[in-house]
Parts: C-alpha cells; structure tokens; sequence
C-alpha cells in the first residue's frame, strides 16, 4: 500500500531510473514485508537549479517520502531506513545523502480496491510489524 515519491537533482540516473525504483520498492517489500503488487512509485528528476540541497550533500543528494500505514515499529523503521540506504548504494548514492520521510495515515484514510478503506480490505500483510 505504500506511495513513494522519490526525488533526485539532476539527471544522473540516465537509463537506470526503473532499476533504481526497483532497488527502493525491494527495500519497501523486505523491510516493510509489504507484497510486491501494492506500492506505488514515482521519480521525479529536478532541474538542479530547482531543487536546493543541504549544502554539506553531493550531487546524488536522494529524497524518498513514503506514505503508509500507521502501525510498524521503530525497529521496523529503523530497517526499512537501513535497507533503502544498502539498496541505493551500488548508484553511487553516499549513505549520509539518503533522507527518508515517512507519513502516516490511519486505515479509515485511504480507499483501494474498489473505493473501500483500507480498514474493510485484507491486504495479504501485517502492517504493525
């Protein structure tokens, strides 16, 4: 159930940007142990003149929101930060460059298959893990 919006400056994923979603969603799934069907990825490449980074970042500065379902735990957390951090680093993209933003929302907030809430649906996971 996921939404992610990944944010990058620059275009230096060229022809790599579906295996770099890959890498994030794959993170989402272990850390998360989400299924793989339910999540929802964007990428969006800024004008690096349209996107200002911390200025102790590199260039491959990555921004990730991931918009999900109150419950896991910190340690869940924890890895799901650690996790998307060892998946981005064959990119180039330096640990401390990784900033992960999660917003929670309750069950009741969000309609899928059919327009039913979230709450009313078995979704084939646990999310309070």
């Amino acid at each position: 159930m996921p939404d992610v919006l990944i944010e990058v400056r620059g275009s230096w994923l060229g022809n790599r940007k579906s295996l770099f979603l890959e890498a994030v969603h794959t993170a989402l799934v272990e850390a998360l142990r989400t299924i793989r069907d339910e999540e929802v990825l964007r990428l969006i490449e800024h004008a690096p003149d349209s996107f200002v980074i911390p200025q102790s970042a590199g260039e491959r500065f990555t921004r990730i929101e991931i918009v999900l379902l109150a419950g896991r735990s910190l340690e869940t957390k924890r890895a799901l930060y650690g996790t998307i951090v060892r998946k981005l680093a064959p990119f180039g993209v330096p640990p401390q460059d990784v900033k992960v933003v999660l917003v929670e929302i309750s069950n009741e907030n969000v309609g899928i298959r059919g327009g039913k809430p979230v709450c009313d649906v078995d979704l084939g996971y646990e999310v309070h893990v």
